[in-house]
């Protein structure tokens, strides 16, 4: 009777640790977001010019002021832009928790992988958010001038500012795509191999999601994630060739010591 409820209490128990666990990276995460919004609401000003200078550039000849046309348009903006920035800040705790939380499921010689995974993933994010601030000028431009010489630049603040998040989230985030490819080929649920066949596919479907996630939806932002995250799908690819021979060598080791 005893040795029949002994797994059930222990599995029981592990399941609560998990559940623990997954709180205290949600409380950790959720304290860095709201220190990150703090920060961000006090330096709200230099943020605020920061992430209008491109509408600047692209409307010279104007006084490179947004149109408020609600009273609370303002607050809002400003407590848009502390989310924003907050999550921006919190970055690299968040990715660290991730890591944490399930770096128990792993090997002991894939959990060394912990720094490089957070820092790429952060380098590449802020890379992706970086090079949609540059590119949204010609973004801009782009959309001021397709709908005829009669049409004046003139945007609310909310609409500007969620434009503007918008495109940096979708690079942010489709700069996390060779992280996840190499996770998978880690993982085994990807071949090197097969993602060498594919490369045509898989290209096309790039072109797709680009499409889809650019929230402007100009050739020149359109453009300027496509490239990048097909070259990443090819470091992708070189990458997941090396841990592979790696794992075939360490296997090919193993069996050697075995039957030895």
């Amino acid at each position: 009777m005893s040795a029949e409820t002994v797994p059930t209490d222990g599995g029981h128990m592990a399941l609560v640790d998990h559940l623990r666990e997954l709180r205290t990276r949600l409380i950790i995460c959720t304290v860095a977001v709201v220190v990150g919004m703090l920060i961000v609401f006090i330096l709200y000003q230099p943020i605020f010019d920061w992430l209008v200078h491109p509408y600047c550039q692209a409307t010279p000849d104007q006084e490179c002021k947004l149109l408020q046309t609600d009273p609370l348009e303002g607050f809002g903006v400003r407590m848009r832009i502390a989310g924003y920035g907050g999550l921006a800040i919190a970055m690299p705790v968040l990715l660290w928790q991730i890591w944490r939380f399930v770096s128990p499921g792993l090997y002991d010689k894939e959990k060394r992988y912990a720094i490089p995974f957070v820092v790429s993933a952060l380098a590449l994010f802020i890379l992706g958010a970086y090079l949609a601030y540059w590119t949204m000028p010609m973004a801009l431009d782009f959309l001021g001038s397709i709908g005829g010489d009669n049409l004046e630049q003139f945007y609310t603040p909310a609409k500007y500012f969620r434009l503007i998040t918008y495109m940096m989230l979708a690079f942010g985030v489709g700069f996390e795509f060779p992280i996840l490819l190499v996770f998978l080929v880690m993982a085994e649920v990807l071949q090197v191999d097969t993602l060498r066949k594919q490369r045509r596919m898989a290209i096309v479907i790039i072109c797709v999601i680009v499409a889809v996630i650019t929230p402007s939806a100009d050739p020149y932002s359109m453009l300027a994630l496509a490239v990048p995250m097909c070259l990443f799908y090819e470091v992708a690819l070189r990458i997941g060739a090396v841990i592979e021979k790696r794992r075939a060598s360490a296997d090919a080791a193993e069996a050697a010591g075995a039957t030895a």
